[in-house]
């Protein structure tokens, strides 16, 4: 999944595209975007890159 990921101020803005819902591995949700596990950035703190893992869903 695309995602742009930039620091603005004292900000991390993460821009992710919405997908059509799918359900979750569990069923209990329906997923709309997601990293699909974690994803390292090329956003850099004291030096390092950013890690992220992101999961947006709704409940049905």
């Amino acid at each position: 999944m695309p995602m742009t990921v930039e620091i603005k101020g004292n900000k991390l803005c993460i821009e992710i595209d919405l997908e059509k819902p799918t359900p979750s591995a569990s069923g209990k949700t329906l997923v709309v975007a997601s990293t699909r596990g974690n994803a390292v950035t090329d956003v850099l703190v004291d030096g390092k890159p950013v890690t992220i893992g992101l999961n947006a869903y709704i409940k049905p």
